[in-house]
């Protein structure tokens, strides 16, 4: 399946569903080849009703800005481009309201696909 992005904006953005103990969310993810793992916004997590209290592990990423905290969860299910994964791990972090994304969609969820990105015609497929 394909997907249209426009290739003029600084980021792709993803639409990504997040199955959760209490809901079902949808959040914008930026497509990141740069970032080995998915990390998606507390709130986001939080919403779909991720007990991040009982259920998060401690873990640290590297940032641009050194090094952070964050906690390391377990997702039901996570929906994207097409492709599901069940029992999916992920980092929360806490993103600063400035961020105009709820995370961003690693190689974590990409690896073992093809990933097509065409700038010139602003299409997407993940096979």
């Amino acid at each position: 399946m394909t997907y249209s992005f426009n290739p003029h904006d600084g980021l792709i953005i993803v639409p990504v569903t997040l199955g959760g103990p209490q809901r079902e969310v949808v959040v914008e993810l930026a497509l990141d080849t740069g970032a080995t793992t998915t990390v998606i916004n507390q709130s986001a997590l939080q919403y779909a009703g991720v007990r991040l209290d009982k259920e998060g592990k401690p873990a640290e990423i590297t940032t641009g800005s050194g090094i952070a905290s964050v906690l390391e969860v377990r997702l039901e299910r996570i929906h994207a481009l097409g492709k599901k994964k069940t029992d999916f791990s992920i980092l929360c972090h806490t993103l600063p309201p400035s961020a105009s994304v709820d995370g961003v969609l690693g190689l974590d969820f990409l690896r073992g696909q093809r990933l097509v990105i065409d700038f010139r015609a602003g299409l997407l497929a993940l096979e």
